[in-house]
């Protein structure tokens, strides 16, 4: 009872604090929502984050694989257009010279300029320098011994190249049209060298055909960053106005070594670019891109992961939301529940149907909360016998479960009496304080003696006590139990009794014991009732009580008879008893007995 009156004391001082803190604390439900909605968020901005990156650099090496290919694609066809020229110049010069026979190397000349429509002009050279044919798209054509072109740059040129073939730097007609010049030289030193004009405007069919996504291109730049061929053929007639900015792009794709590029370019638009150089001429072929197409997936996946993320912090808000309710419902209904538990309201229930750990706390408060009713309910009742029964009467009658035995009855009884000696003498000369003392070691020494043994203190009258065996409270063998509780009674007082004597108190204690039938139950009035015994056997014990001296535990017959076999006595005789017309035996416990305890013998 003490243990769940102290949990009621624990939770109401939980309920005053839960009330001080609410206003310190932020709001549950705010606290889950936020955690909630964060564990579910995070990752998946996580993930989008790291989709992104990743997709960004994979885009970005697919990409720059897709640019180089293609620049390499175009840099070998040029390559190539550049190689069938060489080979068509080949066949002009395998021939020697011999006087007489220049027709024949004119013939083969114009041969090329059918099959080769880039070569505008092809000048036969013999083995001496001196000029031998001349043809032309565009001027006269001439034959015979000409001018004499050994020290031109050409002839120079591919007689100090092992290869036998020089190809000349870029010009540019009428300062818009890109021309080259190419030697290439006979096997034989009599085949003579064969120098062609070739118009580098064809090449703008190799550069249109590249086509990067849908605005991507290529162009193609010589080592001053001059336009050779881009797709828009306008910009290469325009010469030098339109040079500067593809020399810039090609300055900044050239410092990275034939990795992609993010720059602007010649038009100042954003793009990614990378470069590839033609194997024999020396030419820059650059393929771009500009970035809004090339990284147009990677923004369509983050807008697609925006989405999602937008739907997913929606779902993930709802979500926690409705998770943080069901969460702080039942915690809000478990801490209105303490409150009220704690202002005393026990029959207060919570219902929560969560199928969880929620609902099996629930459960459990409602128990709790019953057990504190019931807890309550047992210790109203007990103070309502304290009004009118001793503490331990009271406290008997609980744990009997049963308020009728505090009715009026016919009840055998072990009446027991005891009383101080010489107390009267002794009160007559102390102090008050000496007299409380002496009296609370008194009580303190009978009442833990009365209480061990489970038997009723109906009252304390002074130094005298009257304590009851069988009732209300029914026990077996009641004559045994209730002497062995008056021989402990005397033992117990004996050891105060040494320490009175010590201190110039002549005190002594007597005992007197009766069983018989009595009327047991409460007499008094509202607001004050007692719990006593009437009947001659309590009139007896008195009677008893007061004949015995000091250390002298007195026995009527019937008592007697019911503990002999247990406890020695010594019969006194026949003694003359106030309030009796003859003579009555009186038993008195014998010196030296003692008591033998047998928890077979309580109720």
């Amino acid at each position: 009872m003490r243990r769940q009156n102290f949990i009621s004391l624990l939770v109401g001082r939980a309920a005053v604090r839960l009330l001080a803190a609410r206003a310190q604390r932020r709001s549950l439900l705010v606290k889950y929502v936020v955690t909630l909605f964060v564990a579910a968020v995070v990752p998946l901005v996580l993930g989008a984050v790291s989709e992104a990156w990743f997709g960004y650099r994979d885009q970005r090496v697919h990409l720059s694989e897709l640019l180089l290919a293609e620049a390499r694609s175009a840099a070998d066809r040029i390559q190539n257009f550049v190689d069938s020229i060489r080979d068509q110049l080949g066949f002009v010069v395998q021939l020697p010279w011999i006087d007489g026979d220049d027709e024949q190397h004119r013939i083969d000349a114009l041969r090329v300029l059918r099959q080769v429509p880039a070569v505008a002009s092809i000048t036969l050279v013999d083995q001496t320098g001196i000029e031998r044919a001349f043809v032309s798209r565009l001027s006269p054509n001439r034959i015979g011994r000409g001018a004499d072109m050994s020290a031109d740059p050409a002839v120079l040129g591919v007689r100090a190249n092992a290869n036998k073939v020089w190809h000349g730097p870029v010009r540019y007609l009428r300062d818009s049209e890109p021309y080259m010049t190419m030697a290439v030289a006979g096997n034989r030193a009599a085949a003579g060298i064969a120098i062609a004009d070739i118009n580098l405007k064809l090449i703008w069919d190799v550069i249109a055909a590249i086509k990067i996504g849908e605005t991507g291109y290529a162009f193609v730049v010589d080592d001053s960053g001059r336009l050779i061929a881009h797709p828009d053929i306008s910009l290469v007639l325009q010469g030098d106005i339109a040079t500067s900015g593809y020399r810039r792009l090609r300055s900044a794709i050239a410092g990275v070594n034939g990795s992609a590029v993010t720059t602007d370019d010649a038009e100042g638009n954003s793009v990614v670019a990378i470069s590839a150089r033609t194997a024999d001429v020396g030419w820059t072929v650059v393929a771009l891109q500009p970035v809004k197409e090339a990284l147009a997936p990677i923004r369509a996946a983050l807008w697609r992961s925006l989405v999602l993320i937008g739907i997913g912090v929606l779902l993930a808000f709802a979500l926690a939301y409705w998770l943080a309710r069901r969460m702080s419902g039942p915690i809000k209904q478990l801490e209105e529940g303490v409150q009220r538990v704690g202002a005393g309201q026990f029959d207060h229930r919570i219902t929560i149907s969560s199928g969880d750990e929620l609902e099996q706390l629930a459960s459990r408060f409602n128990e709790m909360a019953q057990e504190l009713a019931v807890s309550r309910e047992k210790s109203e009742r007990i103070n309502r016998l304290k009004r009118f029964l001793a503490p331990q009467v009271a406290e008997l009658v609980e744990h009997s479960g049963d308020e009728g035995l505090l009715d009026g009855q016919r009840r055998e009884v072990v009446a027991i009496f005891g009383d101080l000696r010489g107390f009267t003498a002794f009160s007559a000369r102390a102090e008050p304080d000496v007299i409380m003392t002496v009296l609370g070691e008194y009580y303190e020494a009978l009442g833990a003696v009365i209480t061990r043994h489970e038997a009723t203190l109906t009252r304390f009258t002074g130094d005298g006590v009257m304590v009851l065996v069988n009732a209300p409270v029914m026990c077996a063998d009641p004559a045994l139990r209730g002497l062995r509780l008056a021989i402990d009674m005397q033992a117990a007082v004996q050891s105060p009794i040494v320490r009175w004597r010590a201190n110039g108190h002549v005190i002594g204690f007597g005992v007197g014991l009766a069983m018989g039938p009595a009327t047991v139950g409460t007499v008094g009035y509202e607001g004050r009732m007692d719990y006593t015994a009437i009947g001659s056997v309590v009139n007896l014990a008195s009677r008893l009580c007061a004949l015995a001296i000091d250390a002298q535990i007195l026995v009527d017959p019937i008592a007697a008879e019911g503990v002999k076999s247990h406890i020695a006595l010594t019969s006194l005789g026949e003694r003359p008893i106030k309030g009796y017309e003859y003579p009555l035996p009186v038993f008195a416990v014998s010196p030296g007995s003692t008591v033998v305890h047998h928890r077979t013998d309580a109720a």
